[in-house]
């Protein structure tokens, strides 16, 4: 189980505000027993070219590097990386998962015409072959 209660509207916007493009960054927390508790976010420029931004993000090994340790000057971990799907549903995409690590949760927001409205959070199986939701608390 993933708790995004006090970030889930910061993600919207971060969606909302890269629309049409997708926007990414990095979830930052702790875990709690089975929980990963997010308290903040950190968001990421999505690295693809500007024509292709629309279907697709990429996010830079140096970034993921500056979210690492930003998260551990605050005494907090890295537990996952959020995008945006505009005008798709909350559902990753064969390329989110080849391009996914199964120790990380992976929230996805729809974003529909502009607004921001599902999001859904998934986890990849040890062996990468496919996804498994999260309940979002």
């Amino acid at each position: 189980m993933i708790d995004l209660r006090s970030v889930k509207l910061k993600i919207f916007g971060e969606a909302e505000g890269a629309y049409p493009d997708e926007c990414c960054g990095a979830l930052f927390g702790r875990i709690t027993g089975e929980v990963k508790i997010i308290s903040e976010i950190f968001p990421l420029a999505n690295a693809r070219e500007p024509d292709a931004r629309g279907r697709r993000f990429a996010i830079e090994a140096d970034e993921v590097m500056k979210a690492e340790r930003a998260a551990a000057k605050k005494g907090l971990a890295v537990l996952g990386f959020y995008h945006s799907h505009p005008d798709h549903p909350a559902q990753p995409s064969d390329y989110d998962r080849e391009h996914a690590l199964p120790v990380w949760s992976y929230p996805i927001v729809s974003v529909v015409s502009g607004r921001a409205t599902e999001m859904t959070s998934w986890l990849l199986s040890d062996d990468r072959e496919n996804f498994r939701e999260e309940v979002i608390a």
